[in-house]
Formats: structure tokens, C-alpha cells, sequence
């Protein structure tokens, strides 16, 4: 199986890569960790490790327990995920292509020697250096660049403007302990309505409370561990679009056709 690309994480973002590049008849092997805290989990491919099948927008995920397990799944079509958060399958696999689509705004271990191409999203990675090639992640008019010398630009801790809405779409946890939903993705909010509670070790329960009007958009798993500071949730203003809870956003495919192109042009030069 030459034409196995291996692919660090599968939250939102990096199921982008893993849709576009599975529909276009590559090989994918997504490596994720053993609880993934995915936001936005209708179009997590990570939501795998829990429910074990998974699909987005007709592309069809299995969770795999051994290497024949991956190889099996390659073969119909699927792509295959695997509990893996050192990278330990990739020298088994031996990929042409690996991709960090972690987005942990640091390198946490993907270097060159990996495989033949190296492709990591957003800062942290020195293109040219620890990777052959950098994608900006950044909405705007850089969004989608493809870095072959240097670094993505710089995580300024701010979300992207929705409807002119950044900061204030996002909530993150003040406590640390265990999360209780009370609301489903796709729901519409009030702002200070109730969503979710933490629980911490106390037992004191804190409340969680929507900081726009809006949908929904991705909350995380009920029942997790989580710790202060955690982005938890996503509301989205435009409550006219709830089908932007199910489908992969703007921001995802113009990253997953950069990183396409990238790969497309590696395999017909070597091709050749």
C-alpha cells in the first residue's frame, strides 16, 4: 500500500484532510489519542474511538485494534483510525505522507524523518525544518497558504469573526471536573441559558451558560474530564444555518485542498 497517508489527529479540521483525501483515493490512517475532546464532534472522525464506526458526508470511518485491522479497513474504502498518540504505527506503516492536523499550536513530536513528506497545520512548525511543508491555518487572505520555508503565522488566542462575532462564540471552562450537557449540538441557545454543568471534586456543580444567541454548533463529549481553561463549546449566530453543525465548514476544505494539492504534486513528481 503505497499510497498510505498517515494523519495525526482527527478533530474537526484534520476530518477536513481525512474526507478530501480518502474521497480522492488515497489511503488514510488516522492516529488519535485515547479520550480525543473534540468541539465540533458531528464531523470529528475522532468520535470513532467512542462509537467505533463513524461517517461524514458519505466517507465511512472504523476504529482499528492491530495492524491487519487497518490494512482490512484500507481495503473497503474506509479509513482506518487507530488509538496511537506517539505515531508508534508509523514506522510500522511506513507512509509515504504524514500530516500533523493536531493543531496544538506546538510541535509535539512530528519531525521530517517520518516519512518522505512532512506536512503540519498552523504554528508551531518551522517549514523546511521540522517539516517539508507548513498550511496556514489563519482565516484570511493567508488562510490555505502553502509554506515551504519558515512558519504559519502566530496564534493570537483569538477566534475567528462569525457574523462579527469572535471571542464571545467560544466558552471555555472554569473549573475543572466532569461535564453534564444538557443541550444537543445543533439545538438553538439563549444567551445565559443554562448548556452544561462541571462538576468538580468537590462535587459543586458549575454552571455553564451560553455566551451568545445562536446554535449550537459543537459541544464537548458528555461525561468528560476536563480540565480550567478547556474550550468546551462552539455557538455559531447564524441560527439560520443549523446544517453547518452536521456538514465540514469553509475553513476546513480550503486547508484540506491545500494539503491535497501538496500531496497531489508529491505523488505525480515521484511518480514520474
Amino acid at each position: 500500500m503505497e499510497d498510505i497517508i498517515v494523519i495525526r489527529g482527527a478533530g474537526d479540521i484534520s476530518s477536513a484532510l481525512i474526507h478530501r483525501l480518502n474521497r480522492c483515493g488515497f489511503k488514510v490512517v488516522a492516529l488519535e489519542v485515547k479520550r480525543p475532546l473534540a468541539i465540533r464532534r458531528k464531523i470529528s472522525f475522532s468520535e470513532a474511538v467512542y462509537e467505533k464506526e463513524l461517517e461524514i458526508e458519505n466517507v465511512k470511518c472504523k476504529l482499528c485494534e492491530c495492524i491487519d485491522d487497518i490494512y482490512a479497513t484500507l481495503e473497503k474504502g474506509k479509513v482506518a483510525l487507530v488509538v496511537d498518540e506517539l505515531g508508534e504505527y508509523i514506522s510500522t506503516l511506513k507512509p509515504k505522507v504524514v500530516i500533523d492536523a493536531i493543531l496544538a499550536k506546538k510541535n509535539i513530536g512530528t519531525h521530517k524523518d517520518m516519512a518522505d513528506l512532512t506536512i503540519a497545520l498552523g504554528p508551531g512548525f518551522c517549514a523546511g525544518k521540522d517539516v517539508d511543508v507548513v498550511i496556514e491555518t489563519m482565516r484570511g487572505h493567508k488562510l490555505g497558504k502553502i509554506i515551504t520555508d519558515g512558519y504559519a503565522l502566530k496564534n493570537t488566542g483569538i477566534p475567528g469573526s462569525i457574523n462579527g462575532v469572535s471571542k464571545e462564540r467560544v466558552v471555555y471552562s472554569t473549573k475543572s471536573g466532569v461535564i453534564t450537557n444538557l443541550v444537543e449540538i445543533g439545538t438553538i441557545v439563549q444567551k445565559n441559558q443554562i448548556i452544561a454543568y462541571i462538576e468538580d471534586k468537590e462535587g459543586i456543580k458549575h454552571e455553564v451558560k451560553a455566551s451568545i444567541t445562536g446554535v449550537l454548533r459543537g459541544i464537548i463529549r458528555n461525561k468528560s474530564n476536563i480540565v480550567s481553561k478547556l474550550k468546551i463549546l462552539d455557538i455559531d449566530p447564524r441560527i439560520e444555518e443549523i446544517e453547518n453543525c452536521y456538514t465540514i465548514s469553509d475553513k476546513a476544505r480550503c486547508i484540506a485542498g491545500s494539503v491535497l494539492e501538496v500531496v497531489v504534486r508529491y505523488f505525480s513528481t515521484n511518480n514520474k
